[in-house]
């Protein structure tokens, strides 16, 4: 049932991982949104392998695996021996895209691929049919906790409009500063999945307000 909501594990409490995945576990999120940064693509460094690991021996949820990092061809392969269940990668990122989406579609994942906020929707129309998801940022990508960037309201609205024209199968999810006010504006626009982390992460009640995303229409 959309909108499919997918708890961003960058917003955990590292301390008590397990704790929080479990908690993501018996809550409405849909997916375990694993943002992986190298400090080259992106100005931070979030976590590698051993980390994913321990995530995936306790998600009962598909891993939504969100890789901000140059050259990623290089460990799609590990990525998916590590429980990813859908690889995306940045458009900014892949010289040769194409390519990119069909080795991770060869590795039975499904693929995206995220645009950061100053590249066009246009950019997509070439590859679009053979997306599963695009990740539109709506924060510069790097750090958590930034405001969002109120033109992805007109931004998701042009996506959807260029996947119903070419009659793809493709989802639009959004990632950065979503939080109750915006999400019901970005479902209307559009948007089928929504990556929600210090919302969901520092509210007092994290299961909770999972629910009231989950449930807004």
């Amino acid at each position: 049932m959309y909108p499919i909501i997918s708890p961003s594990i960058l917003s955990a409490d590292f301390g008590h991982l397990q704790r929080d995945c479990e908690m993501l576990n018996q809550s409405a999120a849909d997916w375990f949104h694993i943002d992986i940064m190298d400090g080259v693509f992106v100005p931070n460094l979030s976590f590698g392998f051993p980390v994913l690991k321990s995530i995936q021996a306790v998600a009962q949820k598909p891993l939504d695996v969100h890789l901000m990092i140059v050259d990623p061809d290089r460990y799609l392969e590990t990525f998916q021996q590590h429980g990813a269940w859908q690889i995306s990668v940045h458009y900014e990122a892949c010289p040769h895209l194409h390519r990119t989406i069909q080795k991770i579609k060869s590795l039975g994942v499904k693929a995206g691929v995220a645009l950061n906020p100053h590249s066009p929707v246009s950019l997509l129309k070439d590859i679009i049919a053979d997306l599963d998801l695009v990740i539109l940022m709506s924060v510069n990508p790097g750090f958590g906790g930034q405001k969002f960037i109120e033109h992805t309201y007109a931004k998701t609205s042009e996506l959807k409009d260029l996947i119903v024209k070419q009659a793809a199968n493709c989802l639009i999810e959004i990632d950065g500063g979503v939080n109750g006010p915006n999400a019901s504006r970005l479902i209307a626009a559009g948007a089928d999945a929504l990556v929600a982390g210090n919302f969901v992460f520092s509210s007092p009640n994290p299961t909770a307000t999972i629910a009231e995303l989950k449930n807004i229409r």
